[in-house]
């Protein structure tokens, strides 16, 4: 059973932010923007990155720490005679918080077709509230 995290309508946030994916991108501090789709699918957090024209032995790190998962990495540009490239070189950084439930000790990553998919296991939810029992002082 697949469980959608975020909602699949598109409002006026995404697109602003399909914006700012143009030429733009190289003034931003880690240069370009990595698109992202995640859910829960089978008790795992799933994240699914487009990544393509990489060599995921060499050119990409996945680190988790403290609930936060970062993908890095680098598309080298090859040195060719060109009329035009809008091919976009240079390293990339994004940091995802993982749910709250994540099992940092559980992950998995997977390089495919472009696609770099991250799946986290989640381990069972701990009851966030409780009653404090307050007592009378003598």
């Amino acid at each position: 059973m697949n469980t959608i995290v975020h909602s699949g309508q598109r409002g006026l946030l995404p697109e602003l932010f399909d914006l700012l994916e143009s030429p733009i991108t190289a003034f931003r501090p880690h240069g370009q923007m990595i698109r992202l789709e995640e859910y829960m699918e089978n008790d795992r957090y799933v994240l699914r990155a487009e990544l393509p024209g990489i060599d995921p032995d060499k050119d990409v790190e996945v680190r988790v720490s403290g609930g936060v998962l970062t993908i890095h990495g680098q598309r080298q540009e090859q040195q060719k005679e060109r009329y035009r490239t809008e091919f976009r070189y240079g390293s990339f950084t994004r940091s995802i918080a993982l749910p709250t439930e994540a099992n940092e000790d559980d992950v998995t990553a997977v390089y495919h077709n472009g696609i770099l998919e991250v799946t986290v296991g989640l381990k069972e939810a701990k009851a966030s509230e409780r009653r404090i029992a307050v007592g009378k002082k003598s």
